[in-house]
This record gives structure tokens, sequence and C-alpha cells, in this order.
């Protein structure tokens, strides 16, 4: 359950979060450039679009773009929601912790091993991957850098390490999500429970049930069982069972309170 104190602090960061949005898409900040001159613009990014702003209305336009934003930094305010909710409940709560040690060459060897090989076969179980990498022997060491979206130390000092990403990633990024996970382990030299090393995905795109999450990238490359928190098991996992439905509730309050500002804002540009 989230404390009233807790939810008022994320209100107003969603709210200050919003707002710094659409002040980055107001028509002011932008410029106001008529549509025959935007036309003959240069862009670097390749972003230009002259037929598709000769006939939609500027006003649509920059609500796309803002719409578009957001949901690009979605995860953002994932991070910081949930560290907000993890200090009611945890010791220490702290986004982009970097941890730096030494593993042995042989464990970083074998971890580039296990990453190679997923996706090629059945065998997808993360705690017997975990196993293998702090129990490889070897003499010489290596030092590796671990930083994760957010860090988790309780009262039993066991430490909780996240990677808050997209419920869609690409397969590039499950393999570099469970190189990082393993590095953990590795750099700590400790499994679970004293170490515990997840996928943290904020909501589950395709239903309320685990077993409706189809993306098959996830599925053929990371262990959903010991690997991931998917949506609700995220949620709970940091601040409680119903955390996951409390948090919605305040995005949607954050958004019945503020709809009229953003419409006013970008479509109106006051």
């Amino acid at each position: 359950m989230i404390k009233p104190e807790t939810r008022s602090e994320i209100k107003g960061y969603l709210e200050g979060f919003v707002r710094g949005l659409i002040e980055q898409h107001r028509p002011q900040t932008r410029g106001a450039i008529t549509r025959e001159a935007r036309a003959n613009y240069s862009s670097k990014e390749g972003v230009l679009k002259p037929f598709h702003e000769a006939i939609v209305p500027a006003e649509v336009i920059r609500l796309s773009e803002f719409e578009r934003s957001f949901s690009t930094k979605l995860g953002t305010t994932f991070e910081e929601c949930a560290r907000l909710i993890a200090l009611q409940n945890f010791k220490h709560a702290q986004r982009g912790f970097r941890t730096v040690g030494k593993i042995s060459v042989a464990a970083a060897s074998k971890i580039e091993q296990i990453v190679a090989k997923l996706g090629s076969h059945d065998e997808k179980d993360f705690l017997h991957m975990i196993e293998q990498v702090i129990h490889v022997q070897g003499v010489e060491m290596v030092e590796r850098v671990a930083i994760a979206d957010l860090y988790l130390l309780d009262e039993r000092g066991y430490e909780h390490f996240f990677e808050i990403k997209s419920p869609k990633p690409n397969k590039g990024q499950c393999l570099e999500i469970t190189e990082r996970l393993l590095r953990v382990h590795a750099m700590r030299q400790a499994a679970r429970p004293k170490v515990n090393a997840y996928f943290a995905m904020g909501y589950n795109p395709y239903g309320v049930t685990r077993a409706s999450y189809t993306h098959s990238f996830s599925l053929q490359y990371l262990d959903m069982k010991n690997q991931v928190l998917l949506g609700p098991e995220f949620w709970s996992y940091i601040g409680g069972e119903g955390t996951y439905q409390e948090v919605l509730d305040v995005y949607r309050e954050v958004g019945r309170e503020m709809s009229k500002t953003i419409v006013d804002a970008l479509a109106f540009g006051y």
C-alpha cells in the first residue's frame, strides 16, 4: 500500500514531468514556422515530413509529438515512482546505481558463452546461469562496471538490482540485459536471495495476466519465470500487493487534472 505522503510525492513528480514536456512542445518554444518555410528546411536527423505537415494542422502535430515524446520517456517515470515507493519498505533506494568491482576472466568468459547461446536451445534457466557464473574458478581478474536503473537495499543487507526497460525488447536488448544481470551476480559473488537482479517491465502491453504476454523476443531469449518481473509483479515486489493499481490510479488522476492544460498549451498556445 502506498502511503498518502508517498502518493503526494509521486503525483507532484508526474505533474512536473508533464509540465516539462509541455514546455518543450509549446508553439513559442518550437518557434512559429510557416508550412512553406518548413518545407525548405533541412534536417540532419531526417525528421522532416513536408507532405504530412502540409495537410495535418500544426496543433495536431504538436499533440502527436508530445505523445510520442511521453511514450519514449515513460520508463524514466517508472524508475522514480518505484524509487519513491521503495523508500517505504527498503533501507536504501537509488536510481542509476553504479557498481564497480572485479570478476575473474573465467567468469567474464562464461557470461559471454551463456549469452551467445541464448535462443539456440530450450535452456533458459536464469538461476542456473547465476550458479554457473559465481562458481566458475579463475585467478586472473578484470574490472567491470554495472549500472542499475534502480537499486534497493533491504534491512537484511540483501541487494536488489533492476533493469527497467521496454516490455517489448528486441533481441539485442534481451541479450544485453541478461549480460548485465549476470555481471552483477559475478561482481557480488552471490546468488539469490542475497543478491537479486531482475529485468523489470512496468506494465504488460498484452493484457492483465502473465499468460497473455506473447512478445516473441522476450519469450525466446529470456527466462520469463525467474528473470523477469512483469507489470504488477514488479510493483508488488517493491511496494506490496495492489501497488500496481495504486500507481496506475495516480497516473490516471494526473491525466484527468492535466488534460485541459496539455490541450490548451499545445493546441491553442496558452
